[in-house]
């Protein structure tokens, strides 16, 4: 990274939501090394297990159906998700995948958020016959309409990484993906393929050093690193 882009940013403070998922995780440790931003603050609903410790973390335990008033920041980062399966029902999956993170974005909004990053999915369509689809359509959708001067939306294929590790199940969908079609990832169409999640929060702070302005869509195509 160029020195100017740093010295841009610099010094900015960031809010992610989402810093215990596979995404998240990615991202809370690319920010915490990142000199561009010199404060991060981590929504959880529950302590990290096994989080890092680092001078710029700030961790706050918030219930996202009552978020309370936020510190300042410049940059939101929101890698909210569940399944359907996991979460038990789609007005369970749609409480934490609409409603959080709507509900997430409007508070950074309020605390001064000019930048939002936002994790969606491969397929997000807010005219989608797919429910899960459909509702990753419509948050994205409600997001733009919050006054961000940015709106960065990463949608990736299926991820790869290691949720056991973070102390979460694993998602049949990307069990699948780990031992069956990483193998074959190089013959399946690049908008199509497994993604690491690594990669994808990687795409997100690059975009951010970037500094686009209005609504931007990285693809999975464009995420994949080989």
């Amino acid at each position: 990274m160029h020195a100017a882009a740093q010295a841009e940013l610099a010094p900015r403070t960031a809010l992610l939501a989402g810093a215990s998922g596979l995404v998240g995780r990615a991202l809370l440790d690319l920010l915490l090394a990142d000199p561009g931003w010199s404060a991060v603050h981590a929504l959880v609903r529950r302590p990290l297990t096994g989080g890092p410790q680092h001078a710029k973390l700030h961790t706050l335990t918030v219930d996202f159906a009552h978020l309370s008033r936020l510190p300042a920041v410049d940059d939101c980062f929101i890698a909210l998700g569940t399944t359907i399966k996991q979460a038990g029902s789609e007005a369970a999956f749609r409480a934490v995948d609409f409603d959080a993170v709507l509900a997430t974005a409007r508070a950074a909004r309020r605390a001064g958020a000019q930048r939002l990053f936002l994790v969606s999915a491969l397929g997000a369509d807010a005219h989608s016959r797919v429910f899960y689809n459909r509702v990753k359509g419509e948050v994205e959708t409600a997001v733009q309409s919050l006054g961000f001067a940015t709106v960065v939306v990463a949608r990736p294929s299926l991820l790869l990484g290691d949720r056991a590790a973070l102390g979460q199940p694993t998602r049949w969908a990307e069990g699948l993906s780990q031992t069956l079609l990483r193998p074959l990832s190089r013959l399946l169409p690049r908008a199509v393929r497994p993604v690491a999640a690594g990669a994808v929060a990687q795409a997100l702070v690059q975009a951010a050093h970037e500094q686009h302005s209005g609504v931007h869509v990285l693809h999975s195509a464009d995420m994949q690193q080989a």
